[in-house]
């Protein structure tokens, strides 16, 4: 079966034989990684809502408060990159159903949560066993979709984000209020328990579900394998950087990348640990209604996210369709911070700051992909994905200093801004011709 390129000659029959082969691997990999995703970050950001009445019990300032929240991602940054080339060497099925299960028994454990250094300790924990799902995920995605898919099915991966916030937070306050008190455990202890048997299920469905390549799916036939390897192995070939892991960290191309992604994952982590409590804080009480609202964001993300990946790749262009929305999420973060006490205003400004930047986070996986490919693709996307994440220590953690010491949820708000527009220079310099296919 020929190979069937974006702008090819092929025939319609090979054309539609190629959607129907994309389709098969699409509705065979792709739900369930999303699904997994969701839950994946479901259990690293409800910290978010246990905040509501976890601080009060424990007495953590908001300082301890963003300080724990962001130490996640020192684990996640140590353990990033070995985790990806782990999996190159013993495959994506066991390693991601594996990381699953372990995240899922950590998340639970938070109920024993009692003073700010065990709260510290598990947030690392779960930090270090979550470092290798996500980059492991979009080095996965590789292994069967050429560039010229991946802003559509990245897109479609990185609704998980949003989808989370709207299906987990309305969940997250129903836990906390319904079972609040029961068997002795206050709501958001339940919450963890409850939120954690998801991920303990896809874990184990994981080793049926994946397999390593295409080279092992049964599922497939002799001629649909061929296909795909040809397919991938022809879109490698057009990438300028497939050398070893140790040579990714002399490219200049990767650390400029890890600064743009660092810059969004800033307001990525700022708006979804805060949001809860900038609602909160415009007179909304109830958990359950602080739920809903907060979903709201997140629903106008998930279509902001597909829409543009879907004209990311009908026209074949990457840096304008990560720049608007880095652009757009600023404006919404700086009027939400500047209207805190009406409720309409606020929850509108965070539906386009979240909009923004969680597009411009799925946009911004389309660049390393088509930079980086083989060992190099790896290790890059580890690299990028570990060093940006750092960004999810600091967002939290600065957003929480800048509200004791200025007792105002703005000035946090106004220094996300600042950085989305940074992100939208950086992005500027890439050229186009390395990443517009």
């Amino acid at each position: 079966m020929a190979s069937s390129a974006p702008a090819s000659g092929a025939t319609p029959a090979e054309e539609n034989a190629a959607r129907r082969i994309y389709a098969k691997v699409f509705r065979r990999i792709v739900p369930f990684l999303l699904l997994c995703y969701i839950i994946s970050y479901l259990d690293r950001v409800n910290i978010a809502f246990a905040k509501l009445q976890m601080q009060q019990d424990r007495g953590f300032s908001e300082t301890v408060f963003g300080l724990g929240a962001g130490i996640f991602f020192l684990g996640y940054f140590l353990f990033g990159v070995p985790s990806n080339l782990f999996m190159v060497r013993v495959g994506a099925r066991r390693w991601l159903a594996g990381i699953m299960i372990v995240w899922s028994l950590l998340s639970a454990s938070f109920i024993f949560i009692s003073t700010p250094g065990s709260y510290y300790a598990m947030r690392f924990l779960l930090g270090v066993a979550e470092a290798g799902f996500y980059p492991g995920a979009l080095l996965y995605l590789t292994y069967w979709f050429p560039s010229h898919h991946r802003a559509r099915i990245i897109a479609l991966f990185m609704s998980a984000i949003p989808a989370a916030g709207v299906f987990g937070n309305p969940l997250s306050g129903w836990i906390m209020g319904s079972f609040n008190g029961s068997a002795g455990l206050r709501g958001w202890q339940w919450m963890f328990v409850i939120e954690a048997l998801p991920a303990l299920l896809a874990g184990l469905v994981a080793f049926f579900v994946l397999d390593n390549d295409v080279a092992s799916a049964r599922w497939l036939s002799v001629d649909e394998k061929q296909f795909l390897v040809a397919e991938i192995e022809a879109d490698a070939k057009k990438c300028a950087n497939t050398g070893s892991a140790r040579n990714v960290l002399r490219n200049p191309q990767v650390w400029m990348l890890c600064l743009i992604y660092f810059a969004i994952v800033m307001g990525q982590y700022g708006l979804t640990f805060w949001m809860p409590t900038l609602i909160k804080a415009t007179g909304v009480q109830a958990p359950l209604r602080i739920g809903l609202l907060s979903s709201i964001p997140f629903i106008c993300a998930i279509v902001a996210m597909n829409l543009c990946g879907h004209s990311s790749d009908a026209k074949l262009e990457r840096r304008w369709h990560l720049i608007v929305p880095a652009i757009a999420s600023a404006v919404g973060f700086v009027v939400s911070g500047s209207y805190p006490g009406n409720t309409v205003v606020s929850v509108a400004f965070l539906s386009l700051a979240a909009a923004g930047v969680l597009t411009a986070t799925s946009q911004f996986w389309t660049l390393p992909t088509a930079l980086l490919s083989g060992t190099a693709a790896a290790a890059g996307i580890a690299v990028i994905n570990s060093v940006g994440n750092l960004a999810g220590f600091l967002s939290p953690t600065l957003i929480g200093y800048l509200k004791d010491v200025m007792h105002n949820n703005a000035y946090g708000m106004y220094a996300l801004a600042l950085i989305q527009i940074g992100c939208a220079v950086m992005v500027v310099r890439i050229p186009a011709k390395l990443v517009n296919r």
